[in-house]
């Protein structure tokens, strides 16, 4: 029980899943506030619109929340629009909704309202089969509704929680970069005992795990660049540096699952590794683990020891078919090191 409670700690307190949950939070206050408003307070007819409205309007970030926004409430306004004039031409029926429904979806594929469109469809199923009024004074009420939950929604994300994601986006890349330590560490125990091909292929899972975390990181990285457009509390930030960053890291993770590839498939053909080069090369592996894991690591230092290795190898009598081998590997730790170092010495990830 107390593992799996710190498991569930640690996931909760990865930036991506914070992030994630704001924006949960931000979502049902928005939605639950437009509703008293529209409910309780003004009395309307089809106060649900309000909760709705501002369910699709609420995003990520101040900027989001008006483009996207805006495609929302359009296709709330068209669907409400086209419900009201479908019922007062053609009765409430099977028929009408039908014919609404059929239109709804044929706006859908509009230009702008297209990352919306089904919206058009949803509204006017609501209001059609929910609603008993069809008088003017009824369009408005459901106009109002929604123009509150498009003002609730905006009050949400402005005043209560618009925040700069700058701090998430490097808690994640720190994240990916201790990840990436732990996996190097791991390699570096299951070359050194010889791992086999069951071993050496969830290495190559890990990469791929890795990845996914990088694209939170990326998703973290445009907020934080796009939380700044229309934010009252925006200053300063390093949102183009941390995406040259993750560019970066995408790199190392990409040579270090070919690193993995490669052991792998030796595992498979049961290659025997020279015992030099496996105890050397192993070592330095541990080693570059634990420096990438640790943000304070001097990384670029272990140069000096991938070329000491090359160099000693280099008049070592080896078999020649394991020269490809042992020179790619080798070769990979460099480039991660470069990899690792321009990242750890970025001013963005230092902050």
């Amino acid at each position: 029980m107390a593992s799996r409670a710190h498991d569930l700690g640690a996931w909760l307190r990865r930036p991506d899943v914070t992030s994630d949950l704001v924006q949960v939070l931000k979502s049902v206050v928005a939605a639950v506030a437009a509703w008293v408003l529209a409910d309780r307070v003004l009395g309307l007819e089809q106060a649900f619109l309000a909760p709705w409205t501002a369910l699709l309007t609420v995003h990520a970030t101040v900027y989001r929340t008006v483009s996207r926004g805006t495609q929302a409430v359009l296709a709330t306004t068209a669907g409400v629009t086209l419900a009201f004039v479908a019922v007062l031409l053609g009765g409430r029926g099977v028929l009408t909704l039908g014919l609404a429904l059929f239109v709804a979806m044929l706006l859908a594929r509009v230009g702008v309202l297209r990352d919306e469109g089904v919206t058009v469809a949803t509204t006017v199923l609501f209001v059609i089969t929910t609603s008993s009024s069809t008088g003017p004074g009824s369009l408005l009420d459901r106009l109002g509704a929604t123009a509150i939950g498009v003002v609730v929604a905006l009050v949400v994300n402005v005043v209560v929680a618009a925040p700069l994601r700058d701090a998430s986006a490097r808690r994640q890349i720190a994240e990916i970069d201790r990840g990436l330590g732990e996996l190097l560490s791991d390699m570096a125990d299951g070359v050194r005992a010889g791992a086999d091909e069951e071993r050496t292929g969830d290495w190559v899972e890990r990469t791929r795990t890795l990845d996914g975390r990088l694209e939170s990181a990326w998703r973290l990285v445009y907020e934080a660049r796009e939380s700044r457009w229309g934010n009252p509390r925006r200053r300063g930030g390093d949102a183009e540096e941390l995406s040259r960053v993750l560019g970066r890291l995408e790199e190392g993770i990409a040579q270090v699952r070919g690193m993995a590839r490669l052991i792998h498939q030796s595992a498979v053909q049961a290659e025997d590794w020279d015992a030099v080069f496996r105890t050397t090369w192993s070592d330095l592996l541990e080693e570059l683990g634990r420096r990438v894991a640790d943000p304070q690591g001097d990384v670029i230092a272990l140069h000096e020891d991938v070329d000491d290795l090359a160099s000693r190898l280099s008049s070592a009598d080896l078999p020649d078919q394991r020269w490809p081998l042992y020179g790619a590997l080798i070769e990979m730790s460099r480039v991660v090191i470069d990899t690792v170092d321009d990242v750890a010495t970025s001013p963005a990830v230092r902050e």
